[in-house]
């Protein structure tokens, strides 16, 4: 069923809502702008700080692409050995699990004394906290194969190498472009974290900068701009993810 104009138009409308909301609250309030700015002086902000914010964005979005691409070849080689073994999974599971839940910021310093401030420590945090989602879902994807479709194949002759490239890694791509979209919301998190910590440049040394200054719309130009690129990369994966798995959303082809 194809979506109606009022669905199509729904996130664009909602987005219009909330900044007049938005706005009628900072100017009804008469809230000062180094508290909630406005969303006219956000703009305003970033028109007047166009250029540092156009080349810390720049700096942001490859770093965030260089650690996300290192957490997919990781998290997909990892999730391969992991899903496809029994023994892997209960063996490698609480680990991964344990991992995780150590807070990525804590990495930090240490990534600091090792590789010194720049982007580096950038770089490997959005690869420390992107890559765990993606290993999730695709060892989930391949664990998860029903055992009596396996039993099938391998009496028709297939070998365990066949019923992983044919069947299983077939059936785990809905769970890894699941993954793909979280994981790139949480590569830009890694990304500004360690760049309000441990960098010179970039959108989170931007907000910081702007912050001690006490600049508060450029600080939201800030948060703006994360969230646009990290939306427009999300939106990109799930157009990739209706494109090459629409066999498991049929249900959904007409609204795609």
């Amino acid at each position: 069923m194809k979506p109606t104009a009022l669905e199509r138009w729904a996130p664009w409308l909602a987005v219009v809502v909330l900044l007049v909301v938005w706005e009628a609250i900072c100017r009804g309030f008469q809230v000062s702008e180094f508290i909630f700015p406005a969303p006219t002086a956000i703009m305003q902000a970033m028109i007047q700080f166009a250029g540092p914010i156009r080349m810390h964005a720049w700096q942001t979005f490859w770093t965030t692409m260089i650690g996300f691409g290192l957490g997919v070849l990781v998290g997909l080689l990892l999730g391969l050995i992991i899903g496809s073994s029994r023994f892997m999974y209960r063996a490698c599971y609480p680990l991964l699990v344990g991992f995780n839940s150590i807070p990525k910021v804590a990495f930090v310093p240490v990534l600091v004394v090792w590789f010194g401030i720049g982007t580096v420590p950038a770089i490997l945090t959005a690869f420390l906290i992107c890559f765990f989602p993606i290993v999730v879902n695709v060892a989930t994807g391949l664990a998860t194969l029903e055992p009596e479709m396996e039993d099938v194949l391998r009496v028709l002759g297939a070998k365990r190498l066949d019923v992983l490239l044919k069947v299983g890694l077939p059936r785990s791509l809905p769970y890894f472009f699941a993954s793909l979209k979280v994981a790139i919301t949480l590569a830009f998190v890694g990304t500004v974290v360690s760049e309000t910590v441990a960098s010179n440049l970039g959108i989170g040394y931007l907000m910081m900068s702007a912050g001690a200054s006490m600049r508060m719309p450029l600080v939201f130009a800030g948060l703006i701009v994360i969230s646009v690129m990290a939306m427009a990369m999300y939106e990109l994966f799930a157009w990739l993810e209706r494109r090459m798995t629409g066999w498991a959303h049929r249900g959904q082809q007409g609204s795609a």
